[in-house]
């Protein structure tokens, strides 16, 4: 399979308006356009039903003392975890295209509702972080983009794959985890392609 982008480049910074914050001077941080990015794939395998999108963010700070805190960086060699940014699923193998903004345009205090009908659509990890917020917590599904910490001292790598499956749908409803998609496609893979990508919002980085 062969993946594509008119919105981010293999290896290259994904651009803002495809994040969730961006930097500010006085907060360190703001939302931003939280668009997602244009995917195309082809070279598609015989025998695909069906195709899934994930985009997941392998560089997160498995512990937090650090993260966000003023006069301090988050340590280069602390042992890094996966952050989900987007699931996807039951995009019917004809569709090999996802445009710019079609599932996520704007940021949505408390997450997204999810589509109403055709592809369904995840958790990302955003439930998680913003648990117990009065503004902004909820049950965020489909795709909200990079918000790295502001201090970190690595630039953060966001995996954006296309995953070609035997099977027309994947069996799960509206809200489905990683782990459940993961079981799900275990042995139904025929392909995938993947495009990583940088973020960071550490004004020295940048």
């Amino acid at each position: 399979m062969r993946l594509t982008s008119d919105s981010i480049t293999d290896g290259a910074p994904i651009p803002s308006e495809y994040a969730l914050c961006v930097p500010d001077p006085n907060s360190h941080a703001t939302f931003a356009a939280n668009r997602n990015p244009d995917l195309a794939w082809t070279d598609i395998p015989d025998g695909t039903k069906s195709f899934v999108v994930t985009c997941i963010d392998v560089d997160v700070p498995s512990a937090g003392d650090d993260v966000n805190q003023e006069d301090r960086e988050v340590p280069e060699d602390l042992p890094r975890v996966d952050f989900v940014h987007w699931l996807l699923a039951d995009l019917p193998a004809g569709v090999q295209h996802v445009a710019a903004g079609a599932y996520s345009d704007g940021v949505t205090p408390g997450g997204k509702p999810g589509l109403a009908d055709g592809p369904i659509e995840g958790v990302n990890d955003y439930t998680s972080w913003f648990a117990g917020d009065p503004d902004m917590g909820g049950t965020w599904k489909g795709y909200d983009g990079p918000c790295p910490p502001w201090n970190d001292s690595i630039l953060h790598r966001y995996d954006f794959t296309v995953y070609a499956l035997d099977v027309a749908t994947v069996g799960l409803s509206v809200g489905f985890t990683i782990d459940e998609l993961n079981a799900t496609i275990d042995g139904h893979v025929l392909g995938s392609a993947t495009i990583t990508s940088t973020y960071t919002l550490n004004p020295r980085l940048r």
